[in-house]
């Protein structure tokens, strides 16, 4: 039997004396992407599940023009609060009318889309959004969703970690399994104005680039709603910090939110400090680069995952965690929460606030430590 020839180049599990070569069937390319599950660090300690799936992984839903993959508690079953969809439409190509039993949270990663969304108190809104922008549709509240000149691609994130595209409800289903006559008689028409009425769900396909947008909110009601459902984050101010800066979209945005997000970009080597959260669980997209995260939980259980763009990680609440940029350029991560306020608490804060006889006793740290976590300390600014 020919032996394999060994690549002097592949990642092996090996960490000074512990680990050994593998001699066995491998995927090199995955594990040349996640050398921290390959060879954890010494520090990971237990077991804690696994937080990480790419959406590379999930399966893909092609329609005429676009597609729609999902990530939910059933591919990653530490996601126990919210759901993840990655959708795309082509120019013109249409989601069609639906709405959700859960809390629709969307962003804006490539293109430009128009979003139509009618509300229980007849409120119309119109809205094209560009990458970056952000919409919050309520459960129950119907809405529509086409691409523009250039199509579009975002992700949806949802507060129900079983949600899935494939159970939304949708007008085309919905009139399919109504008798006829009670159609017609809805409508006060003939029955066989709606012969032409589908008889499958439409989900997405094509349809014509839609007017200008001023031209189609003049066909409509000038009766915007008291509640946004649109907020244009790619133009607004980020927070900057040294290597990266930050956005929190939350109940100021969207007061009738059941979400919150925080938009982090990092530069190369830059790092979100050591943190958590006290009362929401995480959800995270990378949109560009690659980054590391290890999360700790009690007793002694800590993971470290490597990420790259187009996975989604999740963290559950009141874990301590990281994100560190680990590649050569920007890297940016989107993160979810279950709650309609971001917070966090940061580990550096917390130990500046600390009286410093109790920090130096516990964690035996000298007076040059101490005088820089004091240094550190600033106020949150919302």
């Amino acid at each position: 039997m020919q032996q394999r020839a060994r690549d002097a180049t592949a990642p092996e599990p090996i960490k000074g004396k512990r680990g050994a070569s593998i001699a066995g069937p491998r995927n090199l390319a995955l594990e040349r992407q996640v050398p921290d599950i390959l060879a954890a660090p010494e520090t990971d300690s237990g077991s804690l599940p696994n937080m990480h799936f790419p959406f590379a992984f999930a399966h893909n839903r092609l329609e005429e023009g676009g597609w729609a993959r999902e990530i939910t508690a059933r591919e990653m079953p530490a996601l126990s609060s919210m759901a993840i969809v990655n959708m795309r439409l082509g120019p013109g190509v249409a989601r069609e009318l639906h709405w959700h039993k859960e809390a629709e949270w969307a962003y804006i990663t490539a293109g430009r889309a128009r979003l139509t969304v009618v509300d229980a108190a007849r409120h119309p809104v119109v809205d094209d959004l560009e990458p970056g922008d952000v919409w919050l549709v309520p459960s129950g509240v119907p809405h529509s969703i086409q691409g523009l000149e250039e199509g579009t691609e975002f992700i949806l994130v949802f507060d129900n970690p079983y949600f899935s595209e494939n159970q939304t409800l949708l007008i085309s289903e919905f009139l399919a399994h109504l008798p006829p006559g009670v159609i017609a008689k809805n409508f006060g028409l003939p029955a066989d104005e709606f012969a032409t009425l589908p008889k499958h769900q439409r989900y997405i396909f094509p349809l014509s680039i839609p007017a200008p947008l001023d031209v189609v909110r003049k066909e409509l009601p000038d009766d915007p709603p008291p509640q946004p459902y649109v907020f244009h984050a790619s133009k607004s101010p980020a927070s900057k910090f040294d290597g990266g800066s930050t956005k929190v979209i939350d109940r100021r945005h969207f007061p009738e939110t059941t979400l919150s997000a925080l938009i982090i970009d990092l530069e190369p080597g830059a790092m979100r400090e050591i943190h958590w959260h006290p009362d929401a669980d995480e959800l995270q997209y990378y949109t560009k680069g690659q980054g590391r995260m290890t999360v700790f939980d009690a007793t002694s259980n800590a993971r470290t995952f490597d990420f790259h763009a187009g996975d989604v990680g999740c963290v559950p609440k009141t874990l301590g965690h990281y994100i560190e940029n680990t590649g050569s350029g920007p890297m940016q991560v989107i993160n979810v929460f279950n709650s309609a306020d971001y917070k966090d608490i940061s580990l550096n804060q917390w130990m500046a606030l600390t009286p410093r006889e109790m920090v130096k006793g516990t964690l035996h740290l000298n007076d040059r430590v101490m005088d820089a976590l004091r240094r550190s300390y600033r106020p949150v600014v919302r």
